[in-house]
């Protein structure tokens, strides 16, 4: 395991939040079953409490541990996860309110891109949020982390630079896709085929 890596996994164990790499643009993650880990994570970005922050995991099979997915939105995820999209599905009362804002689904994100996996094999759930100050735009490398985020973060974790293009956000039990970003069009067919 890179050392940068081993030491973002201490970081967690900690409480602490973490800069990783993902095949968009850098998250900021933090122990998303830590009520307490995650309000560090709003805290750090300045968001607001009532918007919520998507649940990072290494696989689809993790995923279902905490989320009660119909069979179609649990299709949905096999065909697109990993990849550049946040899942919106029914969550367990195992993640906690403070990450979804008291609502009763979660976005759930898998990350194409081997780092952030490796990362979240080791860690279990993350946050996954991008890695900037809210209504700042998104991180495509680690010298563009604003110093706030940089110091507040307990580990940060140099991918490169990343694509920059934001994950489609898609609810696949409504068919509504919340926010169109990388593979938007092949999302759609899907959901228009299905």
């Amino acid at each position: 395991m890179r050392a940068d890596v081993r030491d973002a996994v201490a970081a967690v164990e900690r409480g602490e939040a973490v800069v990783y790499p993902t095949e968009t643009v850098y998250g900021l993650g933090a122990d998303a079953l830590d009520a307490e880990a995650v309000e560090g994570v709003f805290e750090l970005k300045g968001r607001s409490r009532d918007k919520p922050l998507s649940f990072g995991v290494a696989d689809v099979d993790t995923a279902l541990e905490y989320t009660r997915p119909t069979e179609r939105e649990e299709a949905f995820m096999r065909e697109f996860l990993p990849g550049p999209v946040t899942v919106v599905v029914e969550r367990r009362e195992t993640v906690p309110d403070v990450l979804v804002s008291g609502k009763e689904r979660v976005g759930v994100r898998i990350p194409d891109h081997e780092t952030a996996l490796e990362l979240l094999r080791e860690t279990g759930p993350l946050t996954a949020t991008s890695a900037n100050v809210s209504g700042s735009p998104s991180v495509l490398r680690v010298a563009d982390l604003d110093d706030r985020i940089r110091d507040g973060a307990g580990a940060v974790v140099d991918g490169g630079e990343t694509p920059g293009t934001e994950s489609t956000v898609v609810d696949p039990g409504s068919g509504t896709v919340h926010r169109r970003g990388a593979n938007a069009d092949a999302i759609e067919a899907w959901l228009a085929e299905h």
